[in-house]
């Protein structure tokens, strides 16, 4: 008999802690999303794979450029860890050849001009071990204005010939690009 009454005390008192315990779930809609997903993007240009890895942060109503973004500094051009960029075959970008792997992506901002970066780095936690010495190549490019909002930052492997593509980076109402081209093995 005690161990029926036990049994039963036992049931009584899980039903009431599943049933608080359901009462407190959020339902699946209302699921908090991280603030800066990690995300990728990836084309095939011609024979080449292009993948780049990034920390896709939002605008949510703040001042981001020269303000979240600060003008004249090193940025991993994303959020939490550095951007990456592969590419599975030689590329050429502004006449200079970029063999085939993985970079670090990173940008240096600026009013009227930015500086895009692919460093030999790859692996950091946004800039903080850039160093300038590991650079593969810098490419000085100008801002573009958008007329709408971009809200998440976005970036985008643009196939732009058989063996040409671009790489543009959108977010809040600017973009910014690079041409590349696959080198013939």
């Amino acid at each position: 008999m005690r161990s029926f009454l036990f049994v039963m005390i036992v049931m009584f008192f899980s039903t009431q802690a599943i049933a608080q315990h359901e009462n407190h779930m959020m339902p699946m809609d209302t699921v908090v999303k991280a603030k800066s997903p990690r995300t990728s993007t990836m084309a095939l240009v011609g024979g080449n794979h292009v993948h780049i890895d990034y920390g896709s942060p939002s605008v949510r109503g703040r001042n981001i450029w020269n303000g979240l973004v600060a003008y004249g500094q090193v940025w991993a051009t994303g959020a939490h860890k550095a951007t990456w960029i592969e590419f599975s075959s030689d590329v050429q970008i502004n006449n200079k050849l970029v063999p085939k792997g993985k970079y670090g992506f990173f940008t240096i901002p600026d009013k009227n001009e930015w500086t895009l970066i692919l460093n030999k780095d790859w692996d950091m936690h946004l800039a903080d071990a850039y160093k300038a010495e590991s650079d593969m190549i810098r490419i000085i490019t100008k801002p573009k204005k958008n007329k709408n909002l971009t809200e998440a930052l976005k970036y985008q492997v643009i196939k732009t010939g058989n063996d040409k593509g671009k790489v543009e980076i959108s977010w809040e109402y600017l973009t910014v690009s690079f041409d590349f081209q696959n080198v013939k093995s």
